[in-house]
């Protein structure tokens, strides 16, 4: 029985030009278009993260036996406020660390997690400890 050599011979002969052209092409193919604020994102100065949070209180205050609850972030720069429990916080800064919290609405809030003096238009000073 006579075997074909075509196909050995084929083989033979296409296996040179498989090793040919090794190297990668240098070409990507991208179906994207560019991304127009690349530029301008690669040049933006580093996102400052907001701080974490520290300490959540909530204080019983006098006069009146009321509730303030506040929440302390880190670098005591910034609070948030709430008159009660379920109350939108209300945000107060500091110019510094130690110095009194406030904000636009005239709430002033002066002290640390343990204890806090709480100002309110209309509603007085309150002392208020943890």
């Amino acid at each position: 029985m006579k075997k074909p050599l075509l196909p050995f011979v084929a083989v033979i002969a296409l296996l040179p030009l498989a090793a040919c052209n090794s190297q990668p092409k240098a070409e990507t193919v991208d179906t994207r278009a560019p991304d127009p604020m690349a530029s301008a994102l690669a040049n933006a100065p580093a996102v400052e993260l907001p701080p974490a949070i520290k300490a959540t209180v909530s204080f019983r205050c006098q006069p009146g036996n009321a509730l303030v609850f506040v929440d302390f972030f880190q670098g005591d720069k910034l609070v948030n406020f709430r008159d009660t429990k379920n109350a939108m916080p209300k945000q107060l800064k500091a110019e510094a660390a130690g110095q009194p919290f406030t904000n636009a609405d005239g709430i002033k809030v002066t002290g640390t997690p343990k204890s806090v003096t709480v100002e309110q238009p209309g509603k007085g000073t309150l002392t208020c400890k943890a």
